[in-house]
């Protein structure tokens, strides 16, 4: 009976994303079962058509293990004529009893996070985005150093057609 559960959750999800047509880009990198204050995740995304707009996003894999209601990431997307831009951005993870937020049957969450939308790459070339948690406990200077409960970090691009 559970073989035959799992095979039907399998094949609703391969059909689900066989039908994301607005995915351009959608990669994830393991960061084991804490993400280290110094580790960077970085994506090199594909040459982008000038002429259309996309929404890009983060995507963050957690499980009960996170102890925060927020996540705090700093986030450069470098352009092909190697200008970087940085954000420090701030998502909410949990509800206020303490259940993760995001989307999963199990105790590990996907959540889908808006980092821009209507993006224009104008450049022609190879875009890069890295990604860094920058997380810090209340009264505290120094950063968490190893964020539990953070598996993996993704990012993903959409276009707006």
């Amino acid at each position: 009976m559970k073989v035959q559960i799992n095979l039907v959750l399998l094949i609703l999800g391969v059909l689900l994303t066989s039908c994301d047509k607005k995915a351009v880009f959608d990669q994830y990198k393991s960061v084991s079962n804490a993400w280290h204050k110094d580790s960077i995740v970085c994506f090199d995304l594909p040459k982008m058509d000038p002429s259309k707009k996309y929404n890009l996003f983060l995507n963050v894999r957690d499980n009960a293990d996170y102890p925060f209601e927020n996540l705090f990431v700093i986030v450069s997307l470098e352009q092909p004529n190697h200008q970087v831009n940085v954000d420090t951005l701030e998502y909410k993870m949990a509800n206020p009893d303490g259940t993760l937020m995001g989307n999963g049957f199990s105790d590990v969450k996907e959540s889908k996070l808006y980092y821009k939308e209507n993006y224009t790459f104008s450049q022609k070339g190879t875009y890069k985005v890295c990604i860094q948690q920058a997380l810090r406990e209340t009264g505290k200077v120094p950063g968490v150093e190893r964020l539990k409960g953070i598996t993996e970090v993704g990012f993903r691009v959409e276009t707006t057609e």
